[in-house]
């Protein structure tokens, strides 16, 4: 497989001096700072991860804090970003790292790939990040960046393609600004060298020394996979008021969405009718809704229903929306329900 050259190399860290962003995480580098920002920005935008990196930081400023919270408050503070099993390995993580660490993370590449949800890439960040370790982290950016610089086709989504271009980045990685290399890749992935769209060649410093450029072929590179069609599951969530409250029900420890906190549903699309039989109260029909998994979507039809009595039912548990704002961590497949929890009689 090709590699990158050393004049590609010098003009890609002299453009990202020049112009790489403001971002919370870039502003104090610490290996816990790195670590929880990497896990964050797996599955979402940057955009989506500032604010709620701001708000983990304040939560739980340090490892220690992360490991003596309870999972209840953790999930609640990933609460929107989705992929829950991120937070629930973050928190693991930190007890095991307070164990077996001392509460530091270690600058050792095995140590950290025997902790929970700490893979290849996710090393490669804090080790070249935060502690200036030649470590490549390869991830989308520096698939897409590293196919059109070299005009390879391979299949991005291959393991062993990843293990090779981390192997012939390794020794490029300049001693002193591994965290800038790092960094300048993911940053022109980000910025000029864009996925499902045309990139900004014209801005791109490495243009004059690219493949894919050179052949007007940008938009060949990287290969795609062709991707599974989502299952479509249909489901009826209920929004049940009762002397002011709301319920809620814990979903079981495996499968989608593993225990977390859910509006109550049933699968399939009930009418009016079905969900008077179901509970006594006024039936009132809500907008449909729909959320997309990685692999399913979720057709929603809603009904909120002010109960005449508190249902027989113990997995249901009635709490206020304060309490729900501050302490029930509920995914955002509900939010279109969730706002009409806010205002019940």
């Amino acid at each position: 497989m090709k590699t990158l050259s050393e004049k590609q190399i010098s003009l890609l860290l002299g453009w990202y001096a020049d112009n790489k962003r403001t971002l919370p995480w870039r502003e104090e580098v610490t290996p816990y700072r790195v670590w929880v920002s990497e896990i964050m920005l797996q599955q979402t935008r940057v955009e989506a991860a500032r604010d709620y990196f701001s708000r983990w930081m304040a939560r739980f400023p340090t490892l220690l804090d992360l490991a003596r919270a309870s999972e209840e408050e953790v999930l609640k503070a990933w609460e929107g970003l989705g992929y829950y099993s991120r937070a629930r390995n973050l928190h693991k993580a930190a007890k095991l790292v307070v164990e077996r660490f001392h509460g530091e993370l270690p600058a050792d590449k095995e140590a950290l790939r025997t902790l929970p949800g700490i893979g290849a890439y996710t090393v490669g960040a804090i080790l070249s990040i935060a502690f200036g370790i030649a470590e490549p982290a390869v991830d989308g950016n520096v698939l897409r960046v590293y196919s059109r610089l070299t005009a390879e086709a391979f299949d991005q989504s291959r393991d062993d393609v990843r293990r090779e271009i981390a192997d012939g980045l390794r020794p490029l990685m300049p001693a002193g600004k591994t965290s800038d290399f790092t960094q300048s890749l993911f940053e022109l992935g980000a910025l000029l060298c864009l996925p499902n769209a045309l990139p900004r060649c014209d801005l791109c410093p490495l243009k004059d020394t690219c493949e894919a450029h050179r052949l007007s072929a940008e938009t060949d590179y990287p290969v795609r996979t062709a991707k599974a069609e989502k299952r479509r599951e249909k489901l009826t969530v209920f929004v049940l008021s009762w002397e002011g409250k709301f319920a809620l029900r814990k979903r079981g420890d495996k499968g989608l969405l593993a225990g977390l906190w859910e509006l109550p549903n049933v699968g399939g699309y009930l009418s009016g009718e079905d969900v008077r039989a179901l509970y006594a109260g006024t039936v009132t029909p809500l907008p449909a809704a729909s959320h997309v998994f990685t692999h399913i979507v979720w057709e929603m039809t809603g009904y909120k229903v002010a109960l005449d009595h508190r249902p027989d039912d113990p997995t249901l548990v009635f709490v206020t929306p304060e309490e729900l704002k501050e302490a029930y961590p509920l995914p955002s497949a509900f939010r279109a329900y969730k706002k009409h929890c806010s205002a019940l009689r």
